[in-house]
């Protein structure tokens, strides 16, 4: 099926009513791998951080990591969710080349956090619950990468190689119950749950949650029924998908996908899919195995877990502040509304925002500057924001700068950009390209008198009352001046020497 084969999304839910599931992978931020002592570091070369127990080797023997523990309590406990007094691994069984064991070692009827909820914002302010079925521990497989083909996929590769470097490290699955309810904004309701669970996880500390590093990762799975019935449709699993962008058109295109194949009378078939980058489209991968299929049983060589009572409460004690209690509580300082915070938001400027305020500028002007200039520069280079080479306590002496009169926003424009371009700090910047306002009087004096000499037909217009006209001599000045003079400074003077109050 091809992009130009699905249903118009109005018209598919005109007729049907989607359903979704989420799945989300996180990788946590622990120094070792869950159950073995194996760096976790990024960058290494390919099998360099392995061992006979994350290999699967005869004789050794897993050994939890308690950091692991502890994360998975304090994301359960975020998540509103009850936090088991008692729980086990289990061996989850199934072929795959990544997998060293044949099995990874995860939880399954007995996860170590279940029963919560997330209340997600969307965009119009409308707050939406989606409900969490379980967080449970597990470790990550290895990194299959295919060699020869066109697409870096399995299917046409010549042959393939196998890094273990990731085997073992550890993930929290976080999987919602059936989201229900959403009608036509189930993408969107996608997208702000995935968004605001990535805020979560980096508000307690547990990871980084960086989806284009794989680091968080959604399975969004979805099925379609008639409208006003209540049974569950056949559903697909979209696998990995790794941007918030992406979640939300995953399940677009899907919701479209299934509605013409059942509008033409087929099924549809329960299969992982993969999700294309380029298009928005998703293609088959396997038939999707049920979960009897994986032959769990408990894990022998680990014992079960069983935090105390006392620890989880004081980890609950322990939790920050929460996204959308902060969000709303900077809200109120920042005087702002509801749709510029989600602007703000949806930019992933809060962070950088508040810290160029701890700075010491003014919130208003932080605002300004990565809303505005750094933003800018951010969508013309593909640069993430936060990846931006620039620092909020540089963002902050620009601010500064403006304020003393040193600068003006034209001039701080060209220094942010000698900053991005690595030619220093702000000061440096101003220094090597002498950009300081000019602030000598007898040179701003003479810049105004060539102006009102040069332009005498607008200097009569403005002795005649049309004191509007003297934009023009202003512009004449700070063009005299390359853009370095005191815009409002120039204007008294071209007032004071025409004899004009403005």
């Amino acid at each position: 099926m091809t992009v130009t084969d699905l249903v118009p999304y109005e018209d598919a839910l005109a007729t049907y009513d989607p359903v979704m599931g989420l799945e989300v992978h996180v990788e946590l931020g622990t120094k070792t791998k869950m159950f073995c002592g194996c760096s976790t570091e990024l960058g290494a070369e390919p099998n360099a951080q392995t061992c006979p127990t994350c290999l699967g080797m005869p004789g050794s023997l897993p050994v939890v990591n308690a950091i692991g523990v502890e994360s998975a309590i304090k994301i359960g406990l975020a998540l509103n969710c009850e936090i088991a007094e008692w729980c086990r691994f289990a061996r989850k069984n199934y072929f795959y080349p990544d997998m060293p064991k044949n099995f990874q070692t995860s939880q399954y009827d007995e996860p170590i956090a279940y029963n919560g909820y997330l209340d997600v914002q969307l965009e119009d302010g409308e707050i939406f619950r989606v409900q969490i079925e379980r967080a449970h521990m597990e470790e990550d497989t290895g990194k299959s990468l295919h060699v020869g083909g066109a697409t870096g996929r399995i299917h046409g590769a010549s042959h393939s190689l196998l890094d273990y470097n990731r085997a073992g490290i550890p993930l929290i699955e976080i999987v919602t119950k059936p989201i229900e309810g959403a009608g036509a904004r189930a993408p969107e309701v996608a997208k702000a749950y995935v968004a605001e669970l990535r805020e979560l996880i980096k508000a307690l500390g547990v990871s980084e949650a960086r989806m284009e590093q794989g680091q968080m990762r959604c399975d969004v799975n979805l099925s379609l029924r008639p409208n006003g019935t209540a049974t569950l449709g056949t559903r697909s699993e979209t696998k990995n998908v790794n941007s918030l962008r992406s979640v939300e058109r995953a399940a677009r295109y899907e919701i479209q996908r299934h509605a013409a194949v059942l509008n033409s009378g087929a099924k549809v078939v329960q299969e992982t899919r993969h999700f294309h980058e380029e298009d928005g489209s998703t293609t088959a991968g396997r038939i999707k195995d049920n979960a009897e299929d994986y032959r769990y049983f408990p894990e022998p060589d680990l014992v079960p877990v069983a935090p105390a009572l006392e620890w989880v409460e004081e980890l609950r004690k322990g939790l920050p502040e929460l996204p959308r209690v902060r969000r709303n509580r900077l809200r109120e300082e920042w005087g702002v509304s509801e749709f510029d915070m989600q602007s703000i938001l949806n930019a992933g400027a809060v962070d950088l925002i508040v810290a160029t305020t701890a700075a010491g500028a003014p919130s208003d002007q932080a605002r300004k500057w990565w809303m505005g200039e750094l933003a800018r520069q951010s969508n013309e280079t593909g640069v993430a924001l936060e990846e931006l080479a620039i620092t909020p306590a540089q963002v902050a002496r620009v601010t500064e700068l403006v304020a003393s009169g040193d600068l003006n926003d034209k001039l701080a424009r060209q220094v942010i950009e000698g900053v991005l371009a690595g030619e220093g700090d702000p000061d440096t910047v101003v220094e090597k390209r002498g950009l300081k306002v000019v602030s000598d009087e007898g040179a701003l004096g003479a810049a105004v008198d060539e102006a009102i000499a040069a332009n005498a037909a607008v200097a009569d217009k403005i002795r005649g009352g049309k004191v509007a006209a003297a934009g023009a001599l202003v512009g004449a000045v700070m063009k005299a001046t390359r853009g370095q003079a005191d815009a409002a400074r120039v204007r008294e003077l071209i007032l004071e020497k025409l004899g004009v109050e403005g």
